[in-house]
């Protein structure tokens, strides 16, 4: 087949995304009334639509295309140049053609979708889910699944309000390896845990300065923006770079960390904090980023039997050691592909990051790595203990949950994956505010800090129209 024949035109995108009404020029905001979603037979295929395709999203395509109960039915992106790529992905991996929307809000009235799968960026994942579980579909929300704590409180609600199956994508509550880990430290195999670490080395080259040029063509751009106030168009504050911009990302703690805080979290059996302190920096390249790229974090919780637990989470971002043999490759073949997770960067000999967590123990330690396992060392002798390994399908578990409306089966129900989100913005606030912050578990509100909590609310950026998280979901 001839390029020519396999292109998709503008006219066909915006064609294609007003099936159920008018062009992009008339959505102003709609206001979605939910439906309660069917009731599926055994032999009903679910109809999935996966918004955003750059990067994660198309995992999320190739993830889901082997689940054959399941329809890939839509595509959405605002750049059609992805959508193109995706299409053109999609025919030479045989599956049905989906239909094409460059607008969220428009594919959240076609009644015949299910669910959705959210892969943008990160300040649009709680608005985005909101609006979807007021459409009465269910949503798989990537990681964090907010970008800031409040809006991720406003996602719970409407999730609950609107009675929707929402599951975080910390893929590691899936992975065996990882929940088997879990369980021995709640079976007691290191004895009393008194700390846990989460380790986020990963290798992240400078990524220099870029200047403001027009928006490229099938980019639409204020779509793209949304919540986030709308800045000239560079190349660092589109596709990736803007994890490393405050307006749109959460730093490396929020993209690949927030899996590491999320074991670390629930490894301890912890919740909510009452003290963050936060310290790092940008260092080694002057560039764009403005989030730091190394990052020392401490959190305290408070027990209701008077005792205490302590956490620390680290980014690294450059060269490192393998703590614990974490990415090192000696626990074994990795289970990468059957947990959704993308593979260790490699070079030369080996890999080079190093993503994971340590537990320690009054008997001993375990270390999980993110990609493959846990192993564990025992007694003052450090005697190798108890380990473990493999994969699993965090995917698998949403449909089953879609399936069965049972929430009490989902293994990253949206409540946990706020939570962990939630203690990412903590630590970026203390890092940005230069101070310890004292936290009430009850409300969620700093104790004493209106600049904290305000910021904590995105405060520094707020919200633009209208592409706003409702006061009241």
């Amino acid at each position: 087949m001839s390029m020519d024949k396999k292109e998709v035109s503008r006219r066909d995108f915006l064609k294609t995304g007003a099936k159920t009404g008018a062009g992009l020029a008339a959505l102003s905001g709609i206001s979605f009334i939910a439906h309660p979603g069917r009731v599926f037979g055994a032999n009903d295929r679910l109809r999935i639509a996966v918004v955003g395709l750059h990067g994660r999203g198309w995992d999320h395509v190739r993830e889901i295309s082997v689940h054959k109960d399941v329809e890939i039915a839509a595509f959405c992106d605002i750049d059609e140049n992805v959508l193109r790529e995706r299409l053109a992905g999609a025919e030479k991996m045989n599956l049905p053609k989906p239909a094409t929307f460059v607008d969220l809000r428009k594919l959240l009235e076609d009644k015949s979708i299910d669910a959705i799968t959210i892969a943008t960026p990160n300040h649009w994942h709680s608005l985005q889910a909101v609006w979807a579980c007021q459409a009465g579909k269910d949503v798989y929300c990537e990681k964090p699944c907010c970008h800031n704590l409040w809006e991720g409180r406003q996602l719970v609600r409407a999730a609950e309000k609107y009675n929707r199956i929402v599951e975080h994508g910390t893929q590691s509550r899936s992975h065996k390896g990882i929940m088997e880990g879990v369980q021995k430290i709640r079976d007691g195999v290191i004895g009393d845990v008194y700390l846990a670490r989460g380790l986020c080395y990963k290798w992240r080259d400078t990524i220099g300065h870029a200047e403001p040029e027009p928006v490229p063509a099938g980019v639409h751009y204020d779509l793209w923006t949304g919540p986030a106030p709308l800045k000239p168009f560079t190349k660092n504050r589109f596709h990736y770079n803007w994890h490393w911009i405050w307006d749109t990302g959460n730093g490396d703690i929020g993209n690949q960390g927030v899996h590491e805080v999320d074991i670390a979290r629930w490894g301890l059996g912890l919740k909510w904090p009452s003290k963050i302190s936060a310290i790092g920096g940008h260092f080694m390249f002057v560039d764009d980023q403005q989030t730091p790229n190394t990052l020392n974090v401490a959190y305290e919780f408070d027990l209701p039997d008077g005792k205490r637990r302590m956490m620390e989470f680290e980014v690294r971002h450059w060269i490192t050691n393998h703590e614990a043999e974490i990415g090192s490759g000696a626990f074994g073949e990795s289970a990468i592909p059957a947990a959704g997770l993308a593979p260790p960067a490699k070079k030369g000999k080996g890999p080079r990051n190093t993503i994971g967590d340590i537990f320690y123990g009054s008997k001993g330690y375990l270390a999980m790595d993110g990609y493959e396992g846990y192993k564990t060392w025992l007694n003052e002798d450090q005697e190798p203990g108890p380990s473990g390994k493999g994969g699993g399908d965090h995917f698998q578990n949403f449909f089953e949950c879609v399936r069965s409306r049972k929430k009490e089966d989902l293994h990253a129900p949206i409540e946990e994956g706020w939570i962990s989100a939630g203690l990412v913005h903590l630590a970026n606030a203390s890092y940005r505010l230069g101070r310890t912050l004292n936290f009430n578990p009850d409300t969620q509100e700093v104790i004493g800090d209106e600049e904290a909590n305000l910021l904590l609310r995105d405060g520094d950026r707020g919200y633009r129209a209208p592409f706003v998280v409702p006061d009241e979901v």
